[in-house]
């Protein structure tokens, strides 16, 4: 059996029920360095012309084991008390995945409830990387129920997949490495399942940067319970998102209730298709519950193109003194904030003396998706022509 490190416990406080903070996510970043991989973050320009963002996709697929699971438990292990020898969990297969890396290389005995109907390949990681399964039917209350008899049973300790204050704090330090490699970004979006990645992004991101959650549709007890300002457990999931079929958790609803921006809901055809265009320009293989925030954009790219300008976008004034700033047309802004602050007229690219004429095409396209963003802050509809003065 492997040594395990006498500084695991060291100055730790943070216990599976304790509601966890930023800092706990920077104390995470800290103890699991160097168990854990630093993924890059891709950016695709082909992406990004098509749909006017620019988006940055940050690659827990290149995670060890495949997902960003390992670093809620690795945090997790980390804090475990000296005397523990074995952990269990319930899980559909990443975080069991996880758990099992993170156990055996604390030299910990690991079993995983593991619900019928599971990816085989999951199954496989599972015990690939050292765990134990024990099978039960696949419903929350049966993952859960299987779960405590193993632990009251073995003796194991139980860590949660996702309604732990120590693996929420671990799932964040993805997002911190995100803010880290690209700063002034404008929005965030992650999958939402049981909500341990959407709690530890709003905990790092610490109200910085607005996180916009994204769910199956025939999954979304998130949206419901956000929607209804209480918890909502009663659904029977229907998704190929394998990894987004848990119920919210307690501690994660608690998390997301005042700090999520919004979530959106996504039809499963629509996360083949964005699994498909991230092969397709980036080359990255991912599953459902990953591509699923890129089908989301993809499905409605003016929603994402508001958030990036919301900021600014407080009033007619700011947007057209953006744009006016961009044209470098200050002669004429006097007379067009006035009409514009009357709704009455909407910018007219011919009476700047040619612009596009004078910018490069990217220059341009910068402009349109300016301009447009400032069109729907006004109320425009979708779609309106850019030139046509109201």
């Amino acid at each position: 059996m492997a040594a395990r490190s006498p500084s695991r416990c060291a100055g730790a406080v943070l216990t599976s029920i304790t509601e966890p903070t930023g800092s706990d996510v920077d104390a995470a970043a800290e103890r699991i360095a160097g168990r854990v991989r630093r993924t890059p973050v891709l950016d695709s320009e082909a992406l990004n012309r098509a749909l006017g963002l620019e988006l940055h996709f940050k690659c827990e697929n290149l995670q060890i084991g495949g997902a960003f699971k390992l670093r809620g438990a690795s945090n997790a292990v980390a804090l475990l008390p000296p005397d523990t020898r074995s952990v269990c969990t319930h899980s559909s297969g990443n975080h069991g995945a996880a758990l099992a890396r993170a156990a055996h290389a604390a030299g910990l005995e690991c079993i995983v409830v593991v619900p019928e109907g599971a990816a085989a390949i999951k199954r496989r990681n599972i015990e690939a990387a050292g765990g134990r399964i024990v099978d039960c039917a696949p419903t929350q209350a049966a993952r859960e129920a299987a779960a405590e008899r193993v632990c009251a049973e073995t003796g194991a300790e139980l860590i949660p997949p996702y309604d732990d204050a120590r693996i929420i704090a671990g799932q964040g330090t993805a997002v911190r490495e995100l803010l880290e490699d690209r700063p002034g970004l404008d929005a965030i979006l992650v999958p939402v399942g049981g909500g341990g990645l959407a709690a530890g992004a709003v905990l790092a991101a610490g109200g910085r940067v607005p996180v916009h959650g994204v769910e199956p549709a025939g999954a979304d007890d998130a949206a419901r319970s956000l929607a209804a300002g209480r918890r909502i457990t009663e659904q029977q999931p229907d998704t190929l998102c394998d990894g987004l079929r848990a119920t919210l958790g307690a501690l994660n609803f608690a998390l997301l209730n005042d700090r999520l921006a919004g979530i959106d809901t996504v039809p499963d055809a629509q996360t083949v298709i964005a699994m498909r265009r991230l092969w397709d320009e980036l080359k990255l293989v991912v599953e459902p519950s990953a591509a699923i925030c890129l089908a989301a954009v993809q499905a409605n790219p003016d929603r994402y193109l508001e958030l990036r300008y919301e900021d600014v976008l407080r009033t007619p004034v700011q947007a057209l003194a953006r744009t006016l700033e961009f044209l470098g047309a200050p002669d004429e802004s006097a007379e067009m904030v006035a009409r514009y602050e009357d709704g009455a007229v909407r910018l007219d690219p011919s009476r700047c003396g040619g612009w596009r004429e004078r910018f490069a095409p990217d220059e341009v396209s910068a402009f349109d998706r300016n301009h447009r963003a400032m069109l729907l802050h006004l109320g425009y509809p979708p779609g309106d022509d850019l030139r046509q003065v109201g």
